[in-house]
């Protein structure tokens, strides 16, 4: 786990476990999540790794089988405090006979908001989501995409503390992934901790600080992007012409992939490299460090298997 988390915690688990009746395996097994407060927080894993579960454990709308959580510095399940979470899910079914300002007035409602806060924060939240001229139109006529941005308003209708995203971008274009994107880095501005669950890798490591990584019901790794992208150091050469003479050479400072006319080092001796290279006739045209993208790290850790959790089928998992 990371050692870079700060002090103040806006959700934590320990140990959370859940296995659903009749099912061999458990959907979450031994789950420890550190959401640091403030902070954009990716919940990453592969369908059926247990991340709707987890989210419903932490909502208090499925009760863990065992294991412990804290919300806002109360136990997860605490009534108050869901007053102080926002919430869009993965698969919204809303009102369609309603216009986008009656849908948000109810939810306003139910969020207790009284009819002069409610009046002043329905415009408000359209217009952050893009839909400001669509207020006074029925969600039956709203695309897929606009009725998740809609989805996102009520979210954020009470100004929660925290603001719990599944999957968000699911259904919208390139400008609607942007006003997304905007949203969640204002609520990070406004102090605001998000939690966003997303097959969307690009946009989690554009808006996330922390992130977790899931599998099989457990987390496999978990800190910043910086932390999760390390690798053991490298460089990637590009040279005029690659001759068996300059592989050698390369050779003696790490392992070499050759690609074409580039030359990827496990090294942290560049300089070193370099004058190597051009002391045997190559001709240098780049160096750059390598660096991890956030999909080649989530991927190499599904494909490595190292966590020791146990199997669950499509149908335990949730």
């Amino acid at each position: 786990m990371s050692k870079t988390y700060p002090d103040d915690l806006a959700l934590e688990t320990h140990k959370l476990r859940k296995i659903y009746p009749g099912a061999a395996l458990a959907a979450v097994e031994a789950l420890d999540l550190v959401v640091p407060e403030g902070a954009v927080f990716g919940f990453l894993g592969p369908n059926g790794a247990g991340k709707t579960t987890t989210i419903g454990m932490l909502l208090g709308n499925v009760r863990p089988t065992s294991g412990s959580g804290t919300i806002l510095g109360k136990p997860i399940g605490d009534r108050n405090t869901r007053r102080l979470i926002g919430y869009l899910p993965e698969k919204f079914q809303f009102h369609e006979f309603l216009t986008a300002t009656e849908f948000l007035d109810l939810h306003g409602r139910l969020y207790g908001l009284d009819a002069k806060t409610r009046k002043a924060r329905i415009p408000e939240a359209l217009e952050r989501v893009g839909l400001a001229e669509k207020a006074k139109t029925p969600l039956k006529a709203f695309s897929k995409g606009m009725q998740q941005r809609v989805g996102l308003a009520q979210a954020v209708l009470h100004k929660p503390k925290l603001v719990i995203l599944d999957e968000p971008t699911s259904a919208l274009d390139p400008i609607g992934r942007r006003i997304v994107r905007e949203l969640i880095l204002s609520l990070k501005a406004e102090g605001v901790t998000v939690l966003l669950n997303s097959h969307l890798l690009s946009e989690v490591e554009t808006t996330c600080d922390f992130i977790a990584i899931i599998r099989r019901g457990r987390i496999l790794k978990q800190g910043t992007l910086a932390e999760l992208t390390a690798q053991p150091a490298s460089v990637v050469v590009e040279l005029e012409g690659i001759s068996e003479t300059q592989l050698q050479a390369a050779g003696r400072f790490g392992a070499v992939l050759q690609r074409g006319n580039t030359l990827t080092v496990a090294t942290d001796e560049i300089s070193a490299l370099v004058a190597a290279l051009v002391a045997v006739g190559a001709q240098v045209h780049a160096v750059t460090p390598a660096r991890l993208s956030l999909e080649d790290a989530f991927i190499r850790l599904m494909e490595d298997g190292t966590d020791s959790g146990s199997e669950v089928d499509s149908q335990d998992a949730r």
